[in-house]
C-alpha cells in the first residue's frame, strides 16, 4: 500500500430516494466525489444480508449479498420493474427503516422475479453452478421461508437439519421455485456489484471491505458446513464468541456466534477460509480482518451466560491461518483490526504477519503515553483513523469526552472546542506517518453524535444513519483534496 487516504462510508448510508443506499447512481456519484477529493480508498462495512439488530456483522451468509442494497433502477433498466414500481418504492430521505424496507424490497424482488425471461433464468442457473455457495444459500433461504423463518437447528426435518445429501436434494426439488428466486436475487447482486466495482476501480479508487471473524449460528454457512464449528449433535454450541469488558462496554460484548473447530480446520488446510476470502476478493481490493486479536487468542463464553464476563481466553490459529491467507491471496491488502485488550503475543502475531494495524485517534487523549498519539507511531505500516464505525463522530467524541481528555486535547491539538478538535484531528491524521489515513465521512461533513453508525453492546437503533443528498459537494471535495495533497497522500 502506498501513502494514501480514504473515507469510510457504508453503502447503506448513501443518499437516495429508496429508503437505503444502493449500488446505483448515488454510489457512483460518491466514487466521483472520492476521486475529486484525492482519496484512493472507499471503506465500507460487510455487505451481506443483515441479521439480528439489522447488523451487517450478524449475516445469514458470509458469501451472499444484501438484497436491500440492490439498485431498483438497474432492475427497471432490465425490464424487470416499471416506472410505477419505482414510484411505490420512493420514500422521503431519512434514516434506514429496516422493518419497512424488508417488506417493500420483498415485494419488489418477487415482482422482478416474476418477469424473468428464459435466457436470464439460464444465466442464473449457470451462475449458481459456478458458485457452489449460491446453491446452499438459496436452499437455506427457501427452507427458512417454508419453515416459518425458524433457525435451521429447529427445522422439523432432522435429516435436512443435518444437511444429509438425500434430504438436501429432496427439498431442493420440493422448494425449486423458491430456490430459483433466491438464486436470482444473488445473481442480480453479483452483476450490480461487479459493475460498481469496475467503475470505482476505473477512477483509481480501491474498495476496502470487512471480513467479520465469526459467522452467525443461524446461517447458511453453519448449516451447510457444521464440521467447521464447535457444535454438539443438535447443532448447538457449548461456548460462544464475545469479548471481555473493555472501553466499549463494561459488561463486555456477548456476540453469541459459534466458535471454530480450529483443529479440524487446520487439518483441512483451512479450506473454508480460503473459499471465504476468495469470495471476498471478488468484491474488495483490501480486507480489514475484524477482531484480529481473536486469531491469537479468542474469548470463549459458556453458552447461556447472561454477559461476556464469564468467558476465558483460548488459543487461536495464529500464523497457521494468516500465513495461508496471505500466501493464497497476495493481491489483497489486509488490515489488522488490532483493537481491544491486546497482549505482547497479539503484537508479535501482527508483526509476524506483516499486516498494518489500526490507530484510532479518538482513543488517544488519555495522556502523553497513549500509543495512539501520532508521535508514538514508529512504523508507517499502520492505518490511522479518526474513528471507526464503532466510534462516535469526531464532534460526538469531543462532546462526550472527559474533562481530562479535553484538557489534553487542548494541549496536544490546540483544540478549544469541538469544531477545532474535529478539524485538527483530520489534519493530524492526514499528516501522520501512517501509510493510510481514513476518516468517517461524517467527520468531513462536521456532523455530531446524531450521525453515529453503531454503539457496540447496544442491540437496537444502529446502522441507520444516511448522508443527506447534496452533502458531498464539489467545495468539500476540494477542501479534502487540499488537505490530502498537503500531506502527500494524493
Amino acid at each position: 500500500m502506498q501513502r494514501s487516504a480514504g473515507i469510510l462510508l457504508p453503502v447503506f448510508s448513501l443518499p437516495g430516494p429508496y429508503g437505503i443506499g444502493t449500488l446505483g447512481k448515488e454510489a457512483r456519484a460518491f466514487a466521483d466525489f472520492l476521486k475529486a477529493a484525492g482519496q484512493r480508498w472507499w471503506q465500507i462495512l460487510p455487505v451481506g444480508p443483515t441479521g439480528a439488530g439489522d447488523s451487517p456483522y450478524t449475516s445469514v451468509s458470509t458469501f451472499a449479498g444484501n438484497p436491500l442494497l440492490l439498485d431498483p433502477e438497474a432492475l427497471a433498466a432490465e425490464g424487470l420493474l416499471t416506472g410505477e414500481d419505482l414510484d411505490r418504492l420512493r420514500v422521503p430521505e431519512g434514516p434506514v427503516d429496516y422493518g419497512a424496507l424488508y417488506e417493500s424490497r420483498e415485494r419488489m424482488l418477487r415482482t422482478a422475479f416474476s418477469r424473468l425471461s428464459g435466457d436470464k433464468a439460464q444465466a442464473m442457473r449457470e451462475f449458481a453452478d459456478r458458485h457452489p455457495w449460491v446453491r446452499e444459500f438459496a436452499l437455506y433461504q427457501a427452507a427458512k421461508v417454508h419453515f416459518g423463518q425458524q433457525p435451521w437447528y429447529q427445522w422439523p426435518d432432522e435429516p435436512l437439519r443435518r444437511h444429509e445429501s438425500a434430504a438436501v436434494e429432496h427439498w431442493r426439488g420440493v422448494l425449486a421455485e423458491e430456490v430459483a428466486f433466491h438464486t436470482a436475487v444473488q445473481y442480480w447482486f453479483a452483476v450490480q456489484w461487479e459493475a460498481l466495482k469496475a467503475y470505482v476501480n476505473s477512477l483509481g479508487v480501491g474498495l476496502i471491505g470487512d471480513l467479520p471473524i465469526y459467522v452467525s449460528l443461524d446461517s447458511a454457512d453453519v448449516w451447510a458446513e457444521r464440521k467447521e464449528f464447535l457444535l454438539d449433535q443438535t447443532g448447538r454450541p457449548s461456548k460462544v464468541a464475545g469479548v471481555p469488558p473493555d472501553y466499549f462496554s463494561e459488561e463486555g460484548q456477548l456476540w453469541g456466534n459459534p466458535l471454530y473447530d480450529w483443529k479440524a480446520q487446520k487439518a483441512d488446510g483451512f479450506g473454508w477460509w480460503i473459499r471465504r476470502v476468495e469470495g471476498a476478493s471478488t468484491r474488495f481490493d483490501a480486507l480489514r480482518l475484524d477482531h484480529f486479536r481473536g486469531f491469537e487468542s479468542y474469548w470463549a463464553v459458556p453458552a447461556g451466560s447472561a454477559t461476556a464476563k464469564t468467558g476465558q481466553w483460548e488459543k487461536g490459529p495464529g500464523m497457521d491461518l494468516l500465513g495461508v491467507l496471505t500466501n493464497w491471496f497476495p493481491q489483497i491488502t489486509y488490515i489488522a483490526e488490532d483493537l481491544g485488550i491486546l497482549t505482547d503475543d497479539v503484537h508479535r502475531l501482527r508483526d509476524a504477519s506483516g499486516l498494518p494495524g489500526m490507530k484510532v485517534l479518538e482513543f488517544a487523549f488519555s495522556g502523553p503515553d497513549n500509543a495512539y498519539l501520532p508521535h508514538h507511531y514508529t512504523n508507517p505500516n499502520c492505518v490511522c483513523y479518526t474513528g471507526t464505525h464503532d466510534n462516535d463522530t469526531a464532534l460526538g467524541w469531543y462532546a462526550g469526552a472527559s474533562d481530562k481528555e479535553k484538557a489534553f486535547a487542548k494541549t496536544y491539538l490546540g483544540a478549544e472546542d469541538g469544531e477545532s478538535a474535529r478539524r485538527t484531528l483530520l489534519r493530524v491524521g492526514q499528516t501522520s506517518m501512517a501509510v493510510l489515513f481514513v476518516a468517517q465521512m461524517q467527520d468531513y461533513l462536521g456532523l455530531g453524535g446524531e450521525a453515529r453508525i453503531n454503539v457496540p453492546g447496544v442491540a437496537n437503533g444502529n446502522w441507520r444513519w444516511r448522508m443527506a443528498s447534496g452533502a458531498a459537494t464539489a467545495e468539500l471535495a476540494e477542501e479534502i483534496r487540499a488537505l490530502t495533497a498537503a500531506a502527500s497522500r494524493c
